[in-house]
Formats: structure tokens, sequence, C-alpha cells
């Protein structure tokens, strides 16, 4: 089956075409981050108005790249939620349109399950069950998954979700939006152990907060002497430090040994070296999506959507959309069809 995914959830418009006997096979991403930089952040209807520019050329792109027709995709998968409205409707909007016309069935599907199961589309797909840490701008979950679907929260962000400090630090340090990568370039440049930050919530339970932090970085900005790639490093550090804690808390908690690290925030440097180096005392393994892959994009939702096509999953034709939608309310999968 070929399933082209679309994701436009918030400020990235993410095409994809994914062969459930051959894999990837194509995928485009435009980013919108030149269009918001100069707000400091996601401005929702210009968000939905560039995706809408973009959807049309952006597949026609990916139909020229894979040497397909649009009358050779066979099922389309789109983001339902969460997401910004208008974002979310423009996706879903085409994606419905398309596949009326041309006679296909459609599935909407959720953001953060298409990153948690991001992984699973490289060449060594993390085995089930697993912990997941779903770790971005918006999200800082930590999921106990027994198989495709079937996700019990462990722990989650009490307040700011781990991408979202790291976004209002880059702010208070003067860096450009998104602040993320920024503050991690920044941050090569100090000394972790310059500031003694406090680590949030570290010994209770594992949900997080990550707001006590953020304003004890801004008493330490508040005076100009204080080095900017000093707080970095040990801003950084007090959030990879609560995150790999959690992590290997989770691990012996549910008794597995292995962690899928999915979202944005997967992709630092920082948080990749930390974990390899707790999970190895305790035997456990990391798993990561491709680096390409570690931020919003079509593939994901392509391969989401491809699991619950194929286990029979299908949607009327009026179009739902869930801006809030908790990960643990999604229907559990059933097994796969063979035939």
């Amino acid at each position: 089956m070929l399933v082209l995914g679309i994701e436009t959830s918030c400020d990235e418009t993410g095409l994809a075409l994914y062969d459930t006997n051959a894999g990837l096979i194509a995928e485009v991403l435009y980013s919108q981050i030149p269009l918001h930089q100069q707000y400091g952040g996601v401005v929702p209807e210009l968000a939905s108005r560039d995706h809408v520019r973009k959807l049309l050329p952006l597949l026609e792109q990916l139909l020229q790249q894979a040497n397909k027709a649009k009358t050779d995709i066979e099922a389309i998968a789109y983001t339902k939620g969460p997401g910004l409205m208008g974002a979310l409707l423009t996706g879903a909007m085409f994606a419905r349109t398309l596949a009326y016309a041309i006679n296909i069935p459609a599935i909407g599907v959720h953001h953060m399950e298409g990153h948690l199961l991001a992984p699973a589309i490289g060449a060594n797909p993390p085995p089930m069950p697993s912990v997941v840490l779903l770790v971005s701008g918006g999200h800082t979950q930590l999921l106990h998954v027994a198989a495709f679907g079937q996700y019990q929260l462990l722990g989650e962000s009490v307040d700011d979700a781990a991408g979202e400090a790291f976004d209002k630090v880059a702010k208070m340090l003067g860096l450009p939006y998104p602040g993320g990568p920024h503050v991690a370039k920044l941050a090569l440049q100090g000394n972790t152990t310059a500031f003694a930050l406090p680590r949030p919530m570290l010994h209770q339970g594992l949900d997080f907060s990550f707001s006590g932090l953020k304003t004890a970085v801004q008493k330490l900005t508040s005076n100009p002497a204080n080095s900017k790639a000093d707080i970095a490093a040990s801003f950084e550090q007090a959030v990879v430090d609560v995150l790999c804690h959690k992590c290997v808390k989770a691990l012996k908690q549910t008794h597995c040994t292995t962690l899928v690290v999915a979202g944005g925030v997967s992709a630092n440097v920082n948080l990749r070296a930390g974990l390899a180096k707790a999970l190895a005392a305790i035997k456990a393994t990391a798993y990561y999506a491709p680096p390409a892959l570690c931020t919003d994009n079509g593939a994901m939702i392509a391969y989401a959507g491809a699991q619950r096509l194929l286990r029979g999953e299908r949607e009327p034709l009026a179009v739902e959309l869930l801006p809030r939608w908790p990960l643990t309310d999604l229907a559990n999968l059933p097994t796969a069809q063979t035939n």
C-alpha cells in the first residue's frame, strides 16, 4: 500500500510517500521559520495561510521525486491533532479532498504517535515493549508502550515542555527563534558547572517541571557580568540531567531495557550523550529516529497512518480535528491484517 502522509500541525509543511512493502519512498519538507522569525514565535494565521500556499506545489514536487502519479497513491494519512486548529484544518481538507477525488481512504493521525513511531521507519526499529520519551517544543512525556497503539502515560511536564523552556531561555539570552538549536550551539562554548541551577522534581515521581529552572536562568541573565555561554551550558545540562534521571527511573519501574527517544529535542547532542552513559549503567538501549525525522515531517504521519490502515481502521468522510488530544485517548490498534 502506497500511503501519502501530510503533516501541517504547526509551522512545517511535510509530505511523504511510504510504501508498506518498500518503506519510505520520498519526502519533502518546507519550514516556515523565516516567516515567523521576525515575531519571535509562530503566528497561527500566517502558518495556516502558508500551508495553503505550499501544499499543492510540495505534492507535485514529491510525486516528481518519487516518479509517481496521484493515481498511484492508495491511501492518505494526515495530522488530525494535536496542533494549531487552522494549520490542522488546511492539511485535513487538502487530504480529504484529494482522497475523495481519487476514491481512496484517508485517515487522521495523532501527531505525537507519529513522533513515537518515527524510529521504526529506520533500518533498526526498536523492539516492544519499551519506554518512550517524547520531548519537543510542546510535549515532554514518558510512556510505556506495550505494543502499537497501547500507550500508558508514566509522567509528563506539569508546566513548560523541555523544548519550550529552551526557546524561552534562548529569548532571554538574545538568541534567534527557534531557540533550541541556538542554545545548544552556545552551550558548547560554556561551562556546564558554572552555575548551580535547580533540577526541579528530580526525585518526585516521573513528572517534569521546567518553569522553576527557567526562572533561575532569568535571574542569571539579569546580571550582565554572567557569561551567556556558561548560562546556556548550565541550563542545558540541568535539563539533560532531569531527562536522563527520569528515563532511567521509568525503565527500572517498567522492567524495560528499550528506550525510544522522539521529538525535536531528541536531536540534542548533549542529551544523547547523557542518555548513552546513563543507559549503559543499567544495560538498556536507546533508539532514535533518523536525524531528518526528529522534527515534524510527513514520513512519520505516513508511517503511523499505514499501521492503522493495515489493521483495518477507516474513518468517515466527515473531518474531525482535535487540537488538544491526549495520546492515551487513542484506540488500541487491532492485530495487523495479512490479506
